[in-house]
């Protein structure tokens, strides 16, 4: 039978593991360590993922059994794509899924959360609120009706924060040069246009080489003094020293940030924008939950365990 090892099995859904049951034997990993993880996959046929582990070469070096890599995600610069095309492994994710990842709105919602949180200093005044502290006039904040939203990228996520702008009275601009027309606001033909007109931005585009750094010194020069920057897509779209840049100069007004480069990193409380998070209040900063939700989880496990049955059925492995 195949050998499955689940390397991030913390809360996995039931229904999902029964799936997996019917195609081999189920190995479940809660945290360890990427040598570990890489130790534990010698004998493995198939890994399951999130986001924890960069899955390359120095993680799969030794599993010489591999065919299959799944990951229940859109992004995928988690996954080597090159190396693991050249070892012949199979990646199984959510990306080009349409259909179903209509269903699921969790980073959407939580893009949201965050602008709403930035620009009502909601952080700030729970903790007020918690120590009894009644200044309200110290916690004044901004509405969102009657301004404008910018979203970056016109997909999936960015549709939908795009409907929520409306619906909280905004006007919403867009830009993403893959788009012939959107249905929600009007198209602009540059970033630094849609920098330079927006109160608020909403990042929704993947890492690729092109979007690297691609929010950088130029295009937030060009922002509205005191907009806000919403990213719940990769970290790497930014360029954090411009940001940093940015804030401390009041050019941007405050940001929230559900990613950051380089994440999975060790020692992440040394740099710099950890360490100004902790320090003001306009800038929000949390660990990659934008997907991280009960609802959304189970569906997109279940789903890909399907996804991954069928695969394994189509190539006669069950």
């Amino acid at each position: 039978m195949l050998r499955i090892l689940n390397g991030e099995a913390d809360g996995y859904d039931a229904e999902a593991r029964a799936i997996l049951e019917t195609i081999g034997v189920v190995d479940e990993l809660v945290s360890i360590s990427p040598e570990g993880l890489a130790e534990r996959l010698r004998d493995c046929d198939i890994l399951i993922v999130r986001l924890k582990y960069r899955v390359g070469e120095p993680l799969l070096a030794a599993a010489d059994k591999l065919k299959v890599v799944v990951s229940a995600t859109t992004g995928v610069d988690h996954l080597d794509l090159e190396y693991l095309e050249r070892r012949g492994i199979t990646a199984l994710t959510l990306r080009g899924e349409t259909e179903f990842l209509r269903t699921i709105s969790a980073t959407a919602e939580h893009a949201w959360a965050l602008l709403l949180a930035v620009r009502r200093r909601i952080v700030k005044a729970a903790m007020m609120g918690a120590a009894g502290r009644w200044e309200r006039d110290q916690l004044r904040g901004h509405e969102l009706a009657g301004s404008t939203l910018g979203i970056v990228g016109y997909g999936r996520l960015g549709q939908m924060v795009a409907g929520y702008g409306q619906a909280f009275g905004m006007q919403i601009v867009v830009y993403d040069p893959y788009v012939q027309r959107v249905a929600v606001g009007e198209q602009v033909p540059s970033l630094r246009e849609l920098f330079a007109r927006s109160d608020a931005i909403s990042i929704h585009v993947p890492l690729t080489d092109e979007t690297q750094h691609f929010i950088n010194e130029d295009v937030l020069a060009c922002c509205k003094p005191g907009a806000v920057l919403i990213n719940t897509a990769r970290g790497g779209v930014i360029d954090e020293q411009a940001l940093l840049s940015a804030l401390r100069s009041g050019r941007l007004g405050g940001a929230g940030l559900d990613v950051i480069e380089g994440e999975t990193e060790a020692d992440l409380a040394n740099r710099p924008l950890l360490a100004y998070a902790r320090q003001h209040d306009h800038l929000l900063i949390t660990p990659h939950i934008g997907g991280a939700t009960y609802e959304s989880m189970v569906k997109t496990e279940r789903f890909m365990a399907r996804k991954l049955r069928d695969f394994c059925r189509r190539q006669g492995w069950v």
